[in-house]
Formats: structure tokens, sequence, C-alpha cells
């Protein structure tokens, strides 16, 4: 190179940088051979602590499933793994199938009657779903449940600010945990734009009002879901709901340190055209053979930026792969078997909990999914620091963002868990009172 340049030396190649801002060299290490290295970094990992060597107990939007080997295997497949976000889509009908079964599956999961391949998470699509409601009705005020993730909000906040859209809160039942519906009635108005609410909601309680809430919204009912319940629970849909949209890493994907994640977005037909995203369709070649396409492309870099629905620029394609095969795996019945062991493992542990001295779960009386809030008489910082000496990770602490809980944590339990794990636990809880 440096004779190409026509240069002498190194030196010669830096001569225009100041000796004055110049370092002596930096003091690098001698190299290490791959075994050396591979053994070096190996020793790094070993701190580290995943959920198969201590069993965790946290939820609260991100659940711990098991993802058959299958999955993973698709999912790893070159065609797959290297399939960004084709700008000639037509060209890549393997992934455009696949994007096409995403979203068949999705609309038959939610009764909704379109899906997009995806937005980022589950709080962007909360995000857009505010915007889409804003852009159907021109109104600008967005009713939401208090009892939501603080993170999932702080994301809608952002969303908002742009069109200038203003947040009302409504109140949670203290026995059920589900929506108050008074504090509902309450907080909308003839500005409400739309309505959220969550089944199942924060606190892990199915929401058994979406009925009555479909009366009270005025407009737009935005429904958000764990898709994985949707295998035992009527759809959104059926309940008259406009979007729905939700979390939709259970659904084949794992933890990963918290991403990447895939948010849920679907919608009836007459909103469709306000949906962020894209659409994969079904359509004829002109040979007149099977063959899919974008239907759909609302985004600006495809059409004039002020007429986008959104500036999302992408979406998640390979998660929307893994939840496609992983419903292909299961089946309908295999998703209707993991959605009803969830179900069933969240009300034993809650009674095994409850039989403990100085605690209570579920705190709430209800159906649950698959978490639950737990009451502490003791502080529940040591709780958590006993389960974490114990090689246990408990659930969320709710105190801070909900003080009227008291020393409260939201537990979850999925089929990873052992019932060794639910004996480690409850020990541990036992040997608080």
């Amino acid at each position: 190179m440096l004779q190409a340049m026509g240069l002498k030396s190194i030196d010669d190649l830096f001569a225009d940088i100041s000796t004055a801002v110049r370092t002596k060299g930096l003091a690098i290490p001698k190299g290490m051979s791959e075994l050396e290295v591979v053994r070096h970094v190996t020793a790094i990992l070993r701190a580290n602590r995943s959920g198969e060597t201590m069993p965790t107990f946290l939820g609260a939007g991100l659940y711990d499933h098991f993802v058959p080997a299958s999955v993973r295997a698709i999912t790893s497949r070159s065609e797959f793994s290297t399939a960004y976000t084709p700008y000639q889509a037509e060209v890549s009908q393997g992934i455009l199938q696949t994007l096409w079964e995403y979203q068949s599956i999705i609309c038959e999961l939610t009764g909704m009657d379109a899906a997009n391949t995806s937005m980022y998470d589950g709080s962007t699509s909360l995000g857009e779903a505010a915007l889409m409601a804003h852009r159907i009705n021109g109104k600008r005020q967005i009713v939401i449940p208090r009892a939501l993730h603080w993170e999932r909000k702080a994301v809608l906040d952002s969303y908002i600010v742009g069109p200038g859209l203003a947040i009302k809160e409504y109140a949670y039942d203290p026995k059920t945990g589900m929506a108050d519906l008074e504090s509902l009635t309450e907080a909308t108005g003839p500005e409400t734009a739309a309505v959220y609410v969550e089944s199942p909601n924060f606190f892990g309680r199915f929401e058994e009002q979406l009925s009555t809430i479909r009366s009270i919204a005025p407009s737009i009912l935005a429904v958000g879901v764990n898709p994985l319940a949707l295998a035992v629970t009527k759809a959104p849909g059926d309940f008259g709901a406009d979007i729905v949209i939700g979390e939709g890493q259970p659904l084949g994907n794992a933890v990963n340190f918290g991403g990447p994640l895939i948010g849920i977005f679907a919608c009836r037909e007459e909103h469709l055209r306000k949906m962020p995203g894209r659409v994969i369709g079904l359509t004829r070649d002109a040979r007149g053979h099977r063959a899919f396409c974008m239907t759909l492309q609302t985004r600006e870099q495809h059409i004039r930026r002020e007429r986008a629905m959104s500036n999302i620029c992408t979406n998640e394609t390979l998660m929307a792969v893994a939840s496609a095969a992983y419903v292909a795996v299961l089946g309908a019945n295999g998703l209707r078997s993991v959605a009803l062991d969830n179900i069933r493992r969240a009300k034993r542990l809650a009674a095994r909990i409850d039989k403990v001295k100085g605690f209570q779960a579920p705190a709430f009386a209800g159906a649950h999914f698959n978490e639950f809030v737990v009451r502490s008489k003791v502080p529940y910082s040591k709780v958590a620091r006993a389960l974490l000496k114990a090689g246990l990770h408990g659930g969320l602490p709710l105190k801070g963002r909900f003080p009227e809980l008291g020393e409260a944590a939201l537990f979850a339990t999925t089929e990873v868990h052992t019932d060794e794990d639910y004996d480690r636990l409850v020990t541990v809880l036992e040997g608080m009172s």
C-alpha cells in the first residue's frame, strides 16, 4: 500500500497528524492463539448466570418459554438469517411467503382482518396504535390503564409529542386488578381518540370486561395481548376491537437479554390504509402462478413523506419467521397445550406461595395467565436478596410504581420451570417468615 501511495514508511502516511496529538504506541498485550482466545472468553462468560442455571420468575412482558430446536434450525438457515428488508421484495418469494404466513397466524389469533409484518416491539406497537387512532378520527386523547408497564408508557409518551396528543389514565379495581369501569367512563370523552386495554393485563389478570369496555370506548378500542394466551381465549376481534397489538416474543423467540423483539400489530379492514408498516399479499404472476408481493407499504421510504403513515424504518423479519415457525411446529393443539400449561402452573405456584406464612398470592382474585402479584409482609428487597443468594431470580418489585400494593412483586412462571424450581422458591420464602 505504501508503495502504491508513493510513501517510504508508515510515518510518512501519518505525517499530516501533528506530533502534539500523537501517541507513542498502545499498550496492547501479546497476541493469543485462537484456542487461547476461546479459553479466555469462555472464562469471562462463566461469570454470567443464565436462565438454565438460575431459574427466573421474572416476567412483566418477556417470558422464558421453551423453543423447539426445529424453530432455531429454521431461523438459522441463511435464506432467512441474511434476509433484511428486500427493496425489490418480489425477488425473495421464500421470505415473503413466510411473512404472509406470519400475518395469517396473527390474524387468526387476534380475530382481525389484517396484520402487518411487525413493529420493533410491543411498546412501539402501542405508540403506533395511538398515532393510527389519531389518523382515523382526528381526536387527540389516548386513554390508557394506570396498570401499564412504565417502559411501555414511556415509549408512548415519546410517540405522542409530535402530533401533540394527550394521555389520560384510568384506575384498576383494587380487588380484581381489572379495569375500574367507573374510572374508565370518567376518563373518556368527545376528544378520546382511543381506549387502550390489555388482556392479560400488567398484573397477569385476564380482562373479563372487554365487551363492556367496548361499549364505553367512544371511538377506537385498542387491545394489548399476549399472543400465546390467545390460544385459549376469545379473540379481541370477537369483542369489537379495532386494533390489536402486543409483544410477540412468547411465540418462539428467546428472551436474549431483552431483545431483539417483535411488535404485533393488526386491525380491521376499514382501517388498513391507516396502519403503519407493510403488508404482504398473495397474488398471481404473469404466468398465473401463485406469487407473493408487498401489497401495502406505508412508510416514508416508499411513498411521499407527507403521506406516510409512519417513519418506522423496518420490521423484525427474523423474529416473525421464528414466530411463524413456532406456531407451525406446535400446531393449534400444541399451542393450546402450552397456554393451558402456563395457566395451570401459575395457579399451582400461587397456591403454594399463598400457604407460606407472611405471603399472599395472588393479590387479585380471578383468572390469571402465567403471572400474578405476590404480597409480602417482609420487605420484598430482602426477599429478592434471599432468592438471589439461593440461585433464583424472583419477581418484579412493584412498590416503587404501585405503592398502594405495599410490599409486592409480579411473579411469572412458564413451562420451563420444574417442580424442583418451585420447591426451591417456596423453601426460600418459608425461611423468610
